[in-house]
């Protein structure tokens, strides 16, 4: 797991395995002075949550909020301007969403957050700290589900040890990348499910990754409409599937992606 020590971060770089710690020394205070995260936030019809997504943006320490939208029915859309995000629109889709969004913006280093997620204060603080080390080119963060209860805090801990052993953090841990090295990849795939998991795959075999403490607060809606252990073993059987050869446009059909 990862952990803070006084005077630095402690990172869990996935693509070595090794630890690193970066203090705050004047080529990071330079890096920090300059670097530009812009969260891209799918949404669709997500009037509920998205002034709270755009707002913990800011206090997280965005340079720049885009919500990409998918063609909301409800006040998405004005709800997000009103909180100071961009807004920019696309055809429905995860993935085809998160790419709009990310052409639109300017930013240096471009991080993905779901409508129904939020960032603590000063997580942009941690991106830039660990992406001081140019060998580091994206990761995402730990998280902390919205609900109480022993099976949630299972569910953290399994995600985490996800993300930093196998390299494969999923997009509700909100998932950070350079720009150059997002684009050179090619983006997220254009896949109706799975979008985060193909990306990642991208990634990690061209650059290292960090899971850093965040932490990005998860809503336990999914888990509680379907119950954690159903949910769990629901996701298990699409990654099995995949690995079996079926494809996401296929498996797309048994997972609905808005709630």
């Amino acid at each position: 797991m990862v952990t803070s020590v006084t005077g630095h971060w402690s990172f869990v770089l996935g693509h070595w395995g090794i630890w690193a710690r970066i203090g705050a020394t004047g080529r990071l205070r330079l890096q920090s002075a300059i670097m530009r995260v812009s969260f891209v936030i799918p949404a669709l019809n997500e009037a509920k949550s998205i002034a709270r997504a755009v707002q913990s943006a800011w206090r997280a320490g965005a340079w720049e909020a885009i919500v990409a939208d998918g063609g909301s029915s409800d006040d998405t859309a004005t709800l997000a301007k009103a909180a100071g995000a961009r807004v920019v629109t696309g055809a429905r889709g995860r993935a085809h969403q998160q790419n709009i969004g990310a052409r639109a913006a300017r930013g240096d280093v471009l991080l993905f957050q779901h409508a129904d997620n939020w960032l603590a204060p000063g997580a942009v603080d941690q991106i830039r700290a660990a992406l001081a080390n140019r060998r580091i080119g994206g990761g995402a963060f730990c998280q902390r589900i919205e609900a109480e209860g022993t099976l949630y805090r299972l569910l953290e801990r399994g995600n985490a040890a996800r993300a930093a052993r196998l390299k494969l953090p999923y997009g509700d841990q909100g998932i950070f990348v350079r720009r150059e090295v997002f684009w050179a990849v090619g983006g997220f795939p254009d896949v109706p499910i799975m979008e985060d998991m193909l990306l990642m795959r991208k990634l990690r075999r061209r650059v290292g990754l960090a899971l850093l403490p965040g932490p990005i607060h998860v809503s336990a809606r999914r888990w509680q409409r379907y119950g954690v252990v159903r949910q769990t073993l629901r996701n298990w059987a699409l990654l099995a599937a995949y690995a079996l050869g079926v494809s996401p446009e296929r498996l797309s059909r048994f997972y609905a992606r808005h709630e």
